[in-house]
Parts: C-alpha cells; sequence; structure tokens
C-alpha cells in the first residue's frame, strides 16, 4: 500500500495529485475508505505504466485529477474509484470483468458506462461521437455517477487541451459547447458548466476569447467604483428594511456575454452595461421581502422579473430574477435566492452526494434529474440512429421555459415557442397522438397555437385520431418530435403492407389466382429467390413502390420459380446481367425517343406488347403518356447493370474538311462504337450533326462530351433526351 507523508516535499506531479486527493478525502471519507481509494489507484497505475499523455505527462495524473475533481464535489467512494479507473477498459488490457473481480459490480458498471465505443462500425467521426454519447446517457439512466465522472473528465481535458492539435482541439471543444456544458446546466451544475463553457469559448474562438477578455479588463477598471456604489446602496436599504443579506457583485461569463452579443446583435458595451448582484437571504419570505426593497429603491424594467422560487426551471434551479434601471440609468440585474438556493444552484445534481444534512433538496434535484432522463431514453428508443438521437436531444438542453396548467392544476413546463401538440405528448405520448384540438383558458384554438406562460390548456382527443406529418413542422420538444416520427414509421409500414397486398391480389385476379390459395412452399421458395425475409416485407416493399406488383404475380403464378428463372436465362443464349431492378423474367424495352443509359433516372410501365417500356425521367414523350393515364412504375437499374447502351448526341461542328473524322476518331479512342450519324443542317461555316454512339453507362458518356469539347472543331454538344 503507498504511504503519503506529510513532510516530505513531493517533487513528482503524480505524487503531488494523489497527496491533493487524499488531502480532499480526509475532510469527509474515514481511513478504510481512503486505503481503498489508494488501492485503486495503484491498479490504474500498473495498468497504465508507460503511457503517456500529449503534454508530456505519465497517463495516471489524469484519472487522479478526475477524481479529485469529484472528491472536491464530496462523491462517495464507488465514484471516486470509477473516476480512477475510468480510462483502464478503454486503454489497457484490464477487462470490465477484471474491475467486477477487483472490486465491484458497481464499480465495473460505472466504469463501463463511461467508457467510450471504440469499436463502433461508423460512417463518420460525428456518427461515433453521437453513439458514444448515446451509450452515456443508456448508462447514466441506471446510475447518475456515470454523468458525474463524465463531466469531471471532460473539464480535466478541457484544463489540459493545450497540447493538443488546432483541428482536435475546436472539435472537442464544439463537442464541449454542444453537449456537455448543456447537460451540466440541465442538471443544475453550474460551476462546472461555467469552466466548461469559459474553457470551450476560449480552445474554440481563442482570438475572440482575448479580445472580449481585454474589453472586460477596462470596463472593470472604468466601472469599479459604479459597482461598489450600487452594491453599497442596495446593502444599506436591506438593512434599513431589517433584512439580513449578503449582496454580491457578479462578473458575467465570458461565453454568455459572446452568446449574447452573438443573439441580439449588439456591441459588448451594451452588453457589459447589465450589472450582476446576488443578493443571498436566510429563507425565503426574506427573498420577496428583499424584492420589494430592491423595487422601492430602483425602477423595475417591466417584463423581466422572473420568479424561479414558485416555479423552479426544469433542473431545479431557483432564484427570483429582476432588472433594475440604476443609477446613471445603467440596467442591474438582480437575483435573489437563499443561500441554501445558492449551494444547489451550483451543485445542482451532485447536491445529492454532496450535502447530506439536506435529504430533501438534494432528493428533489435527483427527482427532477431521474424524470428528465426518463424523457431522454423514451426519445432514444424512437430514434432511428445515434445521430437523430443528438439531433433531437440538442433540442432538449436548449430549453427557455414556459409554464403552462393543465385543467386540474398541474404545472407543465415547455420551451419557449412550444404548441398545443407539444403540451399533449408531455402530457402524455397517447393524448398526442390522438390530439384534435385544444382549449386554451376556455377558447378553441388550433394545434399550432404557441403557448403563452398561465395558459390552462384543455386537450381535445378522438379515438379515431392520428398524428398528421405537418405536426413536425411546428412542434418543438424532442418528445413531440420522436413521438411523431414512431408513430409515423410504424403507421408507413403498415399502410404499405396492406397497400401491397391488395396491388399484388388485384395482380393476381387479373391470372385467375387468389393469395391465399398459393402454398406456403410456393412462397418461401419465391421469398429465397429474391432473398427477402417474409411475405409482409415482400408486401412493403410493393406498397412503397420499391416492387412492381405485375412481376410479383407474374412469377408466383409460375409452377417452378427456381426453373423459371434458369430457363429464362437459358433463352437468352447466356446469362446476361439484370439491367433494371425486379424485372427478373420479364422482356425490358428501353425507349428509342430518349436512349435512357445506366446512371439516369428512369421510369418505366407495362406494356403487354412489350414488356417493361424504360424511359428517361426527363423524357418530353413520357409526359403526354402521363397525360393518358399510364401507370407508371418507379424503377432503377441494377448494380450490375453492364453493356453497351445506344444515346444520341447533338453536335455543332465548324463546317471544314476531315471533322467528321477527326470525331469518329475520338470517340473510337473513348472506347465507343457509333452506329449511325445524320446531318441536320449544313452551311459554308457550321454544320449540326445527330450522333448515335453506345455506351457503358452515364460517367462514360460525360468522358466522351468532356473529350469532345475540347477539340477546336466543336462548337457545341448536346444529349439529345427525346
Amino acid at each position: 500500500m503507498l504511504e503519503l507523508a506529510d513532510t516530505i516535499e513531493i517533487e513528482n506531479p503524480e505524487e503531488k495529485l494523489i497527496r491533493r486527493l487524499c488531502s480532499v478525502l480526509r475532510s469527509y471519507m474515514d481511513q478504510a475508505q481512503i486505503d481503498e481509494v489508494l488501492r485503486a489507484y495503484e491498479f490504474s497505475a500498473a495498468a497504465h505504466h508507460g503511457q503517456y499523455r500529449k503534454s508530456g505527462e505519465a497517463y495516471i495524473c489524469h484519472p487522479i485529477a478526475v477524481a479529485t475533481i469529484l472528491a472536491e464535489m464530496r462523491m462517495d467512494i464507488n465514484g471516486i474509484i470509477a473516476a480512477i479507473l475510468h480510462d483502464v477498459v478503454e486503454d489497457t488490457n484490464i477487462s470490465k470483468e477484471n474491475i467486477r473481480t477487483t472490486f465491484n459490480d458497481q464499480v465495473a458498471e460505472l466504469v463501463d458506462g463511461v467508457t467510450k465505443l471504440t469499436q463502433i462500425d461508423s460512417k463518420s467521426q460525428a456518427e461515433a461521437q453521437a453513439e458514444n454519447v448515446r451509450k452515456m446517457f443508456l448508462a447514466m439512466a441506471n446510475d447518475l455517477r456515470v454523468i458525474m465522472v463524465k463531466l469531471a473528465d471532460r473539464l480535466h481535458n478541457m484544463q489540459t487541451l493545450g497540447a493538443m492539435p488546432a483541428g482536435k482541439k475546436r472539435r472537442i471543444a464544439r463537442e464541449t459547447l454542444d453537449i456537455y456544458a448543456p447537460i451540466a446546466n440541465r442538471l443544475g451544475m453550474n460551476h462546472i458548466r461555467l469552466q466548461l463553457e469559459t474553457l470551450g469559448f476560449e480552445s474554440m474562438y481563442p482570438m475572440r476569447s482575448r479580445i472580449l477578455k481585454k474589453e472586460i479588463r477596462k470596463a472593470r477598471g472604468n466601472r469599479r467604483e459604479i459597482v461598489a456604489t450600487i452594491k453599497s446602496a442596495l446593502q444599506n436599504r436591506l438593512e434599513d428594511a431589517g433584512l439580513i443579506c449578503d449582496v454580491e457583485g457578479r462578473e458575467k461569463n465570458l461565453y454568455s456575454i459572446y452568446q449574447k452579443m452573438r443573439s441580439k446583435k449588439i456591441s459588448f458595451a451594451d452588453v457589459f452595461d447589465v450589472y450582476a448582484f446576488r443578493i443571498s437571504c436566510k429563507r425565503v419570505d426574506d427573498c420577496y421581502r428583499a424584492l420589494g426593497v430592491v423595487h422601492n429603491l430602483y425602477k423595475p424594467v417591466p417584463g423581466r422579473f422572473k420568479d424561479y422560487i414558485a416555479l423552479a426551471k426544469a433542473n431545479g434551479y431557483q432564484s427570483l430574477h429582476t432588472v433594475l434601471i440604476g443609477p446613471y440609468g445603467l440596467p442591474i440585474e438582480i437575483q435573489i435566492r437563499t443561500e441554501e438556493m445558492h449551494r444547489m444552484s451550483e451543485s445542482g445534481i451532485a447536491a445529492h452526494w454532496l450535502y447530506k444534512s439536506d435529504v430533501e433538496d438534494g432528493h428533489s434535484f435527483k427527482a427532477r434529474a431521474n424524470e428528465w432522463l426518463r424523457d431522454v431514453m423514451e426519445i432514444q428508443k424512437a430514434a432511428g440512429d445515434s445521430l437523430e438521437f443528438i439531433d433531437n436531444l440538442k433540442i432538449d438542453l436548449f430549453p427557455q421555459e414556459v409554464f403552462v396548467f393543465t385543467p386540474q392544476g398541474g404545472i407543465i413546463k415547455l420551451p419557449r415557442g412550444a404548441t398545443i401538440v407539444d403540451f399533449a405528448y408531455a402530457v402524455h405520448t397517447d393524448i398526442g397522438n390522438s390530439c384534435v384540438s385544444a382549449r386554451v383558458d376556455r377558447r378553441l384554438v388550433p394545434l399550432q397555437t404557441q403557448l403563452q406562460n398561465g395558459v390552462t390548456v384543455e386537450v381535445i382527443t378522438a379515438s379515431w385520431a392520428r398524428p398528421n406529418p405537418l405536426w413536425l413542422n411546428y412542434v418543438v420538444t424532442a418528445k413531440a418530435r420522436a413521438g411523431i416520427r414512431t408513430y409515423l414509421k410504424n403507421f408507413k409500414q403498415q399502410e404499405a403492407i396492406a397497400l401491397g397486398r391488395r396491388l399484388l391480389e388485384k395482380e393476381l385476379q387479373g391470372m385467375h389466382i387468389q393469395l391465399q390459395d398459393i402454398p406456403g412452399e410456393h412462397l418461401q421458395q419465391l421469398l429465397e429467390v429474391m432473398n427477402i425475409k417474409s411475405l409482409d416485407r415482400l408486401l412493403e416493399d410493393i406498397g412503397l413502390g420499391n416492387r412492381m406488383p405485375f412481376l410479383v404475380a407474374k412469377r408466383l403464378a409460375q409452377k417452378d420459380i427456381h426453373a423459371a428463372v434458369k430457363l429464362d436465362s437459358i433463352a437468352k443464349g447466356v446469362e446476361t446481367p439484370l439491367i433494371i431492378k425486379g424485372t427478373e423474367g420479364m422482356v425490358v424495352t428501353l425507349a428509342k425517343c430518349c436512349r435512357p443509359i445506366p446512371g439516369d433516372t428512369i421510369i418505366g410501365y407495362f406494356n403487354p406488347g412489350r414488356g417493361i417500356v424504360v424511359h428517361h425521367h426527363d423524357c418530353r414523350n413520357s409526359g403526354d403518356m402521363k397525360k393518358k393515364q399510364v401507370s407508371w412504375l418507379d424503377v432503377e437499374w441494377s448494380k450490375d447493370a453492364s453493356g453497351e447502351f445506344p444515346v444520341e448526341i447533338r453536335i455543332e461542328l465548324r463546317n471544314k474538311r476531315g471533322t467528321l473524322a477527326t470525331i469518329a476518331a475520338t470517340i473510337s479512342s473513348m472506347d465507343a462504337n457509333i452506329e449511325n450519324v445524320s446531318v441536320i443542317d449544313q452551311d459554308d461555316r457550321v454544320s449540326i450533326d445527330l450522333i448515335t454512339l453506345t455506351v457503358k453507362n452515364r460517367l462514360h458518356l460525360a468522358n466522351i462530351m468532356r473529350k469532345l469539347k475540347k477539340l477546336f472543331i466543336v462548337l457545341k454538344i448536346t444529349r439529345v433526351k427525346a
């Protein structure tokens, strides 16, 4: 076991950090627990032996620093041990089971929750980051200490970001400002949030940060006397009223100044003129009395008062906020709260561990955090992928709340701009799915109505009602968006299956066959040939337009599907590759009017004499046929489509001797053949010709046309599509 003597001078940074950690732990842990923490340190140090950070220090210094940040929040022993071990699974050969055996289940689960997914099959860096955040939230749902360790880990990484390359530094800073600082804010951990925002801003926008700091130093020197005057006036007036309160001037956070300048498009001088003061009182009653005193001292700004004591924020934050017009016409921001509320505003969810005596308040914060996490879990279940989950999460992390009432007097918190639909989903997903209208303060209003503070909302539902895709245009909460998308996704699938069944049965009836009469083994044979898992999946493909019902019906009508496919290939002489997806066993004709080639967007229709006739999507003739109500099919080229396809180009040439020979030689050099040449118009200077040539695909044609354009004799070249 590591011995730490207080009398010895420590030179080693690692030993200095562990000494500091033990010093903090002694303030609230007994020696047996500290010995267990030291055992975890030795285990982690051995695992990370030989590993160094970009700054050059031993890697073990990072987990010790993370554990110290948590110790200052009075985190319990399992949380501290998890912080010390949080990187061993990711960066060393130690497994989760090793940790479970050496320590306990709680520590193993906490470490696993913080560990990044290093083996993700992701399409991009963004998707990998999104999957990491998603996993972290899943672990948070089981134990909130996961996010405590993760936030402390991120804070220390931000404090030591200087050694990183500029690009990586900006990426980490952006992720911190977009995800981790808002999470800290949502959990009421104001102290952590301010540090993350300040460090993130410095790394993301170093020049802007330096300029703002310089301006703040300048302004602070010029206005120190004004701040002292206002503070003294507030303190004296409160004492005259018999209130014992502490008044403190508060310097605005650098990032919040920058955000305010950007959002309101104002100069630095206009932001810094809002002086901020915090008044700390003993009791809640004193807060309201102090509010009356300051309103008598300076005139309040209308519409700028907020009572977060009676209606706490979603993260549990409580305070009275008001803006006053102070001396010299300067706006003053005042925050009035009890000392207990201030401690809670700084620590948030951490108060559950930090202040063991304040059981009710600590558990209140934990209950709020768990309620939010339940909503986040609903969102992640509904999200199609990790990136969609992150988009929804960001919506939820940046609320400006309004408070509305249910008919029974309950309070629902919603982001500013929320509509009736958002309210309905906040009450219950089933109510959101079946809402048709609402009454706001007893007046009927449409669903897209934006809600204001203090209104009473009664949602009107109907059993036949279903979510409308148009709702996605105006809902603002992540829960509503996820609920609508989930329902529509399932509804679309069921509707597609039903439509596919109707279309297939209609085609089979024309062949005097009933779908229910087709033997199960025959259906299974078709599904195997088409490489489809189930009949429902086949019907869904038909309903969505991915497969043509006539072709599926035709193949079902054949007695032996495997033999039919084989005979079809023999009849063609060779096993030619399929050129149009889903047309197995069918004749495919490429229209001569527009001559489509692989790579073109195409449409087709069934012609009894010619099979599937395929046109270019922009073909003029297809427009005429649409007027005749021809049933068009959405078709696409097969990935294996190959061969030579005729295409027509219109070319304007200088009328010189040998021009056609030059054109022919150029086309031949590009591995293409000329099938036909016809002269449309000709005079002494210009000849306009139509050339039919064979190409492999759209890219091949583009390369030929590009090479022809470079010739001096070619004035203009275009493809003929009709």
